[in-house]
């Protein structure tokens, strides 16, 4: 695995640099596997303020800022004295808003999902599950019939249908212009923890802690077929089209009249027994089995021939679906457990356990850091057109401006 290190900005910074020699700690982090080096540690202070009210930053120790605006600061080390850290520069970005009403401030915003016509959902592990307006955060929709704890939420294509699962077994479709409950399936034995959506949402495929996937049909809230063998809870999903190239099996059985656009989308699993299992979705032939260093947490295509998975132990190795034995490249952005990822523009947002939120682009290069959280957990982060949004241990959910070139 490439060796790497990470910097590491005072949460809140931008409130910290806000005033003349205000003050914000900076740190170099090792992320090595074995060996590590201790931690470099420096600050940022206020040196006073451009006509513009942007505060003029001098870093100590070897930090330097080489860019500042009213939500960024584009963060740099070298120090040509020392051969301690090779030279490392990220911009880090502060939040744009902070919804913390939506949800109970004493819970955990575990799942969130939005959409480009102005509409997010999100559960908590209040048990509870609302649509809200993603200008404001003004609650529309609760949505309310689960039982237990939502572990996952996502929109259809549409944008005004929600599917849902948790830990009553169950998988529940939503619209949201009424709030109400418009489809049940049931079949899992254990919690279900992810879903994908098929193309427009005729099909739709789940895992579950009873370590199987399932394929349904949402017109008869039928199941067509399980993925199962796995040891452990099968923790994340993905599905995607492949390239043409790729041999993704033929299906012992023709399909039935249930089961639509399924030919040549491969099923990605992330499973607890550190492994990361790809199946042709249609053929239900296993097609690779890559074997982790630990739990693997979630996954998620990054293109027709591209797919990355994250651990327990924080690592994140993209694979290259044509040849999948060895990975294009494994790395951490955090010593702490992968929570999740979101593929944007080639590369991905990853969240981890330990409150941090990165932008890999599509070098694999770590772009990006969200700043906000104080060391909780981010159990999720996705994005549209405008915005990225986080989900907190800390009750919060988070708004971000999009700035990828």
């Amino acid at each position: 695995m490439a060796t790497c290190c990470r910097l590491l900005l005072q949460c809140d910074w931008q409130v910290a640099l806000r005033e003349t020699d205000g003050k914000a700690w900076v740190a170099l982090q090792d992320l090595s596997d074995s060996a590590a080096k201790p931690t470099l540690r420096g600050q940022l202070i206020n040196r006073g303020m451009s006509a513009t009210g942007l505060p003029y930053v001098e870093g100590s120790n070897g930090f330097s800022v080489k860019n500042v605006s009213k939500d960024s600061l584009h963060v740099c080390y070298n120090d040509e004295a020392s051969n301690r850290f090779a030279p490392s520069e990220i911009n880090f970005q502060s939040i744009a808003a902070a919804f913390t009403s939506i949800h109970d401030k004493k819970k955990s915003v575990i799942c969130l999902d939005v959409t480009n016509g102005g509409l997010g959902v999100s559960s908590s592990s209040d048990g509870t599950m609302k649509v809200w307006q993603t200008d404001t955060g003004e609650v529309r929709r609760d949505l309310v019939e689960h039982v237990g704890d939502v572990y996952t939420c996502r929109f259809f294509p549409s944008g005004i249908v929600v599917l849902s699962g948790g830990a009553d077994l169950r998988l529940k479709v939503w619209s949201v212009e009424t709030g109400k409950c418009a489809a049940t399936f049931i079949g899992h034995r254990g919690a279900v923890l992810d879903t994908a959506i098929v193309e427009r949402g005729r099909n739709i495929v789940s895992c579950s802690r009873d370590g199987s996937a399932k394929l349904w049909d949402c017109s008869q809230q039928m199941c067509l077929d399980t993925f199962e063998g796995m040891a452990g809870s099968v923790n994340g999903i993905s599905v995607g089209v492949t390239e043409n190239s790729l041999d993704l099996g033929q299906p012992d059985k023709p399909p039935g009249e249930k089961e639509v656009l399924t030919e040549g989308k491969m099923l990605l699993m992330a499973c607890e027994s550190n492994s990361f299992l790809s199946y042709g979705l249609q053929s239900r032939k296993k097609i690779f089995h890559y074997e982790c260093s630990d739990a693997v947490n979630c996954c998620t295509f990054l293109s027709e021939n591209t797919a990355v998975c994250g651990t327990q132990n924080g690592k994140l190795s993209i694979i290259d679906l044509r040849n999948y034995n060895v990975p294009l490249k494994e790395f951490k952005t955090s010593n702490s457990a992968i929570e999740s990822l979101y593929p944007h523009r080639g590369g991905f947002f990853t969240s981890a356990h330990d409150g941090s939120c990165h932008y890999v682009n599509n070098q694999y290069d770590s772009y990006l850091s969200l700043t906000g959280p104080d060391c909780d957990p981010v159990y999720r982060v996705v994005c549209n057109n405008n915005y990225i949004f986080t989900a907190c241990r800390d009750g919060h959910i988070r708004k971000y401006r999009l700035n990828i070139p």
